[in-house]
């Protein structure tokens, strides 16, 4: 089929190719605007605990969690009890109230003097509210807000910060971060491909391919936008996996055309033997990727589920441009893929004699050894993945200077309880709340005795240290509603940490005495957002496992060679995950890399790591055993395959790794930190995997299995001769160039 495919191609090449440029126009004049229809929520499992106590608290005393904040500093040693700043804070307070789109405001002057809401020093004070609609429409209307009541005057200086303006300035700064990114990931990559091939021409070739897989994705996310939920941080994924993924697969096809040209072959049959073999190769390689990303598919945040979307239409896509539309080009330019020479490579040497085929040598000679000293460094490196601590992501992922990070350090240090960050624990079964005002007053009263917690407030007033504090009735009216009642469990630690997990763990542990108690807030999103990840881990585990094992037993026909290649995978990653912990939970490079370091790392992240790294890895799995593969299906020679195959494809394979993890590397400029947590890991990964798995504990472990490396019960081995879908040495258009003797070794990258 294949073939059949390449002979289409070359023969309608003007066609294919007038078929992609309008693809790629229609895609980005299409999904233009895709980024405005993202959101930057989707961090919460609709069905926990908490979002459905979110869901009452909204409909039946339309009441939310605080997500803006205005921070009041009174200016020159004034306090924000003076009459000139509290006449000040009342206007704005009243301003803000006023303002569409805003309830629920309150202030530290409108609550007749609340201390909690006064700083410690007396000098700053706080306006809390509620911007309601979804998160998009809160995302389109905080810019709005921030800018009128960010001020300067001559008594106080006003500062804005909350939920609502910590994403919009995440959002914009992960835009501008990818602006940036794509800036500097092209140039650069551009530069390396060119060194790589010697030809500006052949150098292009992958940008093309990355530019048809970015667009197409765009184009995926807006049509899938439309149906349901799609995270704003996928097109970071969109972009570099779109770049990184054509650089590999355009390698793979352009050096195996130029290898079939050398051969002697004209070039119809140098494109449908590229096709056939190379393109067999590309289309397993997407397969596995996509394979690996669709596991976040199991996961019910549409954060996680957003880079399934994104990650498995830019590999699918990537491949298509790879293998349709690269070889329509490869048609056109014919003997010209080398033209704009800047530069000659050294011609190849013979078969048995390069880099590659002398480190495999050396490998498989002292196989134990070798292999065990890198297990051995792998597992060090991955010890500090043991102390993972897992969280969520809050206004300590923005750079220092921004002002809602500004603003939470300042709520964080300077005040005695963080007021938008309250738990609020829902009782909707309560049919008349005021026949049980003893019973609320007394689970309020138990609630204030729990550590970690500033004060309760409740129908029946607010307590501290069990004690009820004096309050002004007119504070109390929000708890009021036809049907239930909720009280507010204000914190006094840190709620997205440990701490925030233990306090909302004992809020729920406590018994309720006036009906079935539901808690929200950060804390308790934290519990069930890890709870929600933790729980489908052992799925998505399984769902890879066995989806990675059919995959690379269709392609290649073993039952050995799938599981030693997910053994070194997960032993690979490992060591990358602890690196991250070492890195970025313990904060060893915070002042390197430019980041606040939180004691733990975003929950999410290992889990999106994890899928893509794997993908990434098996990209390179499947390159270096297909070739191996196609060289033992030739000589049934295993020590001489696995030589030539790594000679043939190490090149290939170090040098895409190298360049896509500029494209990471360019990510990890990012002012996120989780951004830059994605970038550095994934550039980790990817180099450690081409560099240390594939040069040596590959090369070891299929020396030390033999020929037991492409063994299969019989009746698999039946399945697979019927059904699989591994390159096979030869065509009807002629045999490969690695059955013609003499021929020197083909380098796949740098070949005159």
């Amino acid at each position: 089929m294949l073939a059949r495919l390449g002979r289409f191609t070359f023969r309608h090449r003007r066609a294919v190719l007038v078929a992609s440029l309008l693809f790629v126009v229609a895609s980005f004049a299409v999904a233009s605007g895709v980024a405005d229809r993202l959101t930057t929520g989707g961090f919460a499992d609709p069905n926990a605990e908490s979002e459905r106590a979110a869901s009452i608290l909204d409909h039946e005393f339309h009441t939310k969690d605080p997500n803006l904040v205005l921070l009041v500093t009174a200016k020159h040693g004034a306090t924000v009890d003076d009459p000139a700043v509290a006449a000040a804070g009342a206007r704005i307070t009243s301003e803000l109230a006023a303002t569409r789109h805003l309830r629920q405001v309150a202030s530290y002057w409108s609550l007749q003097d609340a201390p909690p809401l006064k700083s410690r020093d007396g000098h700053q004070a706080l306006v809390l509210g509620v911007i309601s609609g979804s998160d998009s429409q809160v995302a389109d209307r905080i810019g709005a807000i921030s800018d009128h009541f960010t001020r300067d005057t001559s008594t106080v200086r006003v500062a804005v910060g909350g939920r609502a303006e910590v994403n919009h300035q995440v959002n914009d700064q992960i835009q501008s971060d990818l602006v940036r990114a794509e800036g500097l990931a092209f140039p650069i990559t551009l530069v390396l491909l060119v060194i790589v091939f010697g030809s500006l021409v052949a150098a292009g070739l992958p940008l093309l391919v990355g530019v048809v897989a970015i667009a197409g994705s765009f184009l995926a996310l807006f049509g899938i936008s439309s149906v349901t939920s799609v995270s704003v941080y996928s097109l970071n994924l969109t972009t570099a996996m779109g770049l990184g993924l054509a650089i590999d697969y355009s390698l793979f096809i352009v050096s195996r055309y130029r290898e079939e040209l050398r051969a002697g072959g004209d070039i119809e049959d140098a494109i449908v033997r590229t096709v056939r073999t190379a393109g067999r190769t590309v289309l397993g390689s997407a397969l596995t990727v996509a394979v690996a990303l669709g596991a976040l598919m199991l996961f019910p945040l549409a954060f996680l589920r957003s880079f399934a979307y994104a990650g498995i239409a830019v590999s699918l896509l990537a491949a298509a441009g790879a293998v349709v539309a690269l070889p329509a080009l490869l048609a056109v330019l014919g003997r010209r893929v080398d033209s704009l020479r800047l530069f000659r490579h050294r011609d190849p040497k013979p078969v048995g004699e390069g880099v590659w085929h002398r480190v495999a040598t050396l490998v498989m000679r002292r196989p134990v050894p070798i292999a065990t000293a890198v297990i051995l460094l792998l597992v060090i490196l991955g010890l500090p993945f043991l102390d993972i601590q897992f969280g969520l992501p809050d206004d300590r992922v923005l750079p220092a200077h921004l002002s809602s990070r500004q603003v939470q350090d300042d709520i964080r240090t300077n005040f005695t309880s963080n007021e938008a960050a309250a738990l609020q624990v829902a009782v909707p079964g309560l049919s008349d709340p005021n026949g049980h005002r003893a019973e609320i007053a007394a689970y309020a009263t138990a609630l204030s005795k729990l550590a970690g917690v500033a004060r309760v407030d409740a129908l029946t007033g607010s307590y501290a240290r069990g004690r009820a504090l004096p309050v002004d009735p007119a504070v109390l009216r929000r708890f009021e509603s036809g049907r239930g009642t909720w009280l507010s469990v204000v914190p006094s630690v840190e709620p997205l940490s440990p701490a925030g997990e233990q306090l909302a763990h004992d809020v729920r542990d406590l018994h309720s005495p006036i009906g079935q108690a539901l808690v929200t807030g950060p804390s308790a999103q934290l519990v069930d957002s890890k709870e929600s990840l933790f729980g489908r881990m052992p799925l998505a585990a399984i769902w890879i496992a066995v989806a990675t094992f059919v995959l690379l037993f269709l392609m290649f026909g073993s039952v050995v060679v799938p599981v030693k290649a997910l053994v070194l995978n997960v032993l690979s990653l490992s060591a990358t995950f602890g690196a991250m912990v070492w890195i970025f939970q313990e904060g060893h490079l915070a002042s390197v890399l430019g980041f606040t370091a939180t004691g733990s790392l975003a929950a999410t992240m290992p889990i999106l790591m994890f899928c893509v790294a794997f993908g990434l890895s098996m990209d390179y799995e499947v390159f270096l055993l297909s070739r191996i593969k196609e060289e033992h299906d030739r000589t049934h020679d295993n020590p001489s395959s696995v030589a030539v195959g790594l000679e043939h494809t190490g090149r290939i394979v170090t040098a895409a790794a190298v360049l896509i993890s500029v494209v990471f590397i360019a990510f990890s400029t990012s002012g996120v930190s989780f951004i830059k947590l994605f970038g550095v890991g994934l550039a980790l990964a990817v180099l450690m995997d081409a560099f240390v798995i594939r040069a040596t504990l590959v090369p070891a472990f299929m020396r030390l299995a033999g020929e037991v490396n492409w063994w299969a019960p019989r009746p698999l081995r039946r399945f697979y001769e019927r059904f699989g879908i591994a390159e096979r040495s030869g065509d009807a258009a002629g045999a490969t160039p690695s059955d013609r003797a003499g021929e020197p070794a083909p380098e796949p990258v740098g070949v005159s």
